[in-house]
């Protein structure tokens, strides 16, 4: 170049420089993930460490606050932390060069100690993150280089020369570029879609009961009987949903047992069908809440597997492992004692949905899902209480925990109007594997009223129920309580999600007005 020069590169040139490297080495590392066939982006490990040690009552805060929403507001506050940084970068660099490309790759690094740091993790997964750090380093070292030179010693201009625009433009295209093909490489190396549109769900063999008449009330408002599968509420800590295909899965059931077992998605669908209708709750649940849902679940029942292996009498907790490390422990008991617990392959007459365990996951009616609810399963052992601390349980949760009895009332909504005459208060009610016997509705502290409930179909599962209520015009507190199969009343002492699930009486407050 003729004549050309050196001159200081500012802070705003400085900022774009290190988003871009950032941008570029987050793009390119997506696509050596993809490469390898390992959901282990800067990004995902990063974002799974920091779920790991975030705090309890933060995580309550995020799910009752955000819902289904928290994993995407985790990793936007992910991106912009990043950018952010990556941006304080860029101006250092403009001072401190070498300061400045070093801590450009000391995000990668650090994000390279976050893949490691994961359950399952192998070496091979810092491999993304190391090439993002070099990136990172290459690419703010070549952009500060191109913003400051001069095209000619004549510019005096302070916009920045053509050959900056472009090294600047080609590498954010690249950046982007990357970072979705690196994303469509992931879903082609493991076609979760194609995987289920190729699963023929075999017909059980103890199908559902069919429904009693009367078992769904036709009352406006009220939580349909059934739960969309796309509904079906959703607490993980998966960042990114893990992508397990039918040909991928397998399964180890080992530990305390005669025999262990080996088996292969083909295994699974020879063995018999069962097809049971049951409420899932999570213990995350406020009083009140929607973490709850209904559905009609097929699978292989789990006890006669688990007899097959031969149990040993010592054992008392059945450990089950996902595909991404995650470890959940339920009672040896309460699979063995009759209930429907299964390894469930479909929701609602289709194969499970990726968000909800595709290809596999384990269901144990009765027990929140943190004690039972494995998604993503690929392993099982049976072990002992004393002997091993999954997850949540490492992180302060009751190793054990039976579903509390509760009640919500879904019509009407909570602070809403409506007119004086006969209103109809509905909800549902659930005690799963005791079932719901009786249903209470009073107004402003007043007595109970028993409300009409819909038909039993099993103790699995909620029931619908409605009291039809005389409202006089003013505000007015309703308030709500179940009592279980086995004549037990919902307790109305108020308690917290944690340790082994909330409790109490919901009310709300109407207005009724003309």
């Amino acid at each position: 170049m003729v004549g050309s020069d050196q001159r200081p590169v500012g802070p705003i040139r400085g900022a774009l420089a290190g988003l871009v490297a950032a941008g570029l080495a987050l793009g390119v590392a997506e696509l050596v993930a993809g490469a390898i066939g390992r959901s282990v982006a800067p990004a995902i490990v990063v974002g799974g460490a920091a779920i790991d040690r975030t705090p309890r009552w933060l995580k309550e805060f995020a799910i009752e606050h955000f819902g289904e929403n928290d994993k995407k507001v985790l990793l936007t506050g992910i991106f912009v932390t990043v950018a952010l940084i990556a941006a304080v970068v860029g101006v250092v660099a403009t001072r401190y060069r070498r300061l400045g490309i070093a801590g450009a790759a000391l995000l990668g690094l650090v994000a390279a100690g976050a893949a490691l740091s994961r359950p399952q993790s192998r070496l091979i997964d810092v491999i993304p993150s190391l090439v993002a750090a070099a990136v990172a380093a290459g690419a703010l070292a070549a952009l500060l280089s191109a913003l400051s030179v001069r095209t000619s010693t004549a510019e005096r201009s302070s916009a920045p020369g053509r050959r900056a625009v472009l090294v600047t433009s080609g590498l954010a295209v690249a950046a982007g570029i990357s970072g979705v093909a690196g994303r469509q490489l992931q879903n082609l190396r493991a076609d979760v879609g194609a995987s289920r549109r190729a699963l023929k769900l075999p017909a059980p063999a103890k199908p559902a009961a069919a429904l009693p008449e009367g078992a769904m009330l036709k009352t406006p408002g009220v939580s349909s009987f059934y739960t969309k599968s796309a509904d079906f509420y959703r607490v993980d800590t998966a960042l990114s949903v893990p992508r397990l295909t039918t040909d991928d899965w397998k399964l180890r059931i080992h530990g305390l047992v005669g025999r262990e077992i080996r088996m292969d998605f083909d295994d699974l669908l020879a063995r018999p069908m069962i097809e049971r209708d049951i409420t899932m709750t999570c213990v995350s649940n406020e009083v009140g809440g929607n973490l709850v849902g209904t559905a009609r679940w097929l699978g292989v029942e789990l006890a006669p597997l688990l007899r097959e292996a031969g149990v040993n009498p010592k054992s008392d907790q059945l450990v089950g492992t996902s595909i991404d490390g995650m470890t959940i422990g339920t009672p040896v008991s309460a699979v063995m004692d009759g209930r429907a617990a299964m390894l469930a392959i479909a929701m609602n007459g289709e194969p499970l949905l990726p968000e909800h365990g595709f290809p596999c996951r384990m269901i144990v009616p009765g027990l929140y899902g943190y004690v039972s609810a494995t998604k993503w399963l690929v392993d099982l052992e049976l072990s002992r209480f004393d002997a091993f601390d999954p997850y949540w349980v490492r992180r302060g949760w009751d190793q054990q925990a039976n579903i509390k009895t509760a009640s919500r009332i879904d019509t009407p909504r909570p602070l809403s109007r409506t007119k004086p005459g006969r209103i109809a208060v509905a909800g549902v009610a659930w005690a799963q594997h005791r079932g719901i016997s009786k249903v209470e509705v009073r107004a402003d502290g007043g007595a109970w009223n028993e409300a009409r409930l819909s038909s039993s179909v099993n103790n699995d599962l909620w029931r619908q129920w409605v009291w039809e209520w005389d409202a006089a015009p003013g505000s007015h507190t309703l308030q709500v309580r179940a009592t279980d199969g086995q004549g037990e009343v919902q307790t109305d002492d108020r308690a917290e999600p944690f340790p082994n699930g909330s409790s109490g009486w919901q009310s709300i407050v109407v207005t009724v007005a003309s």
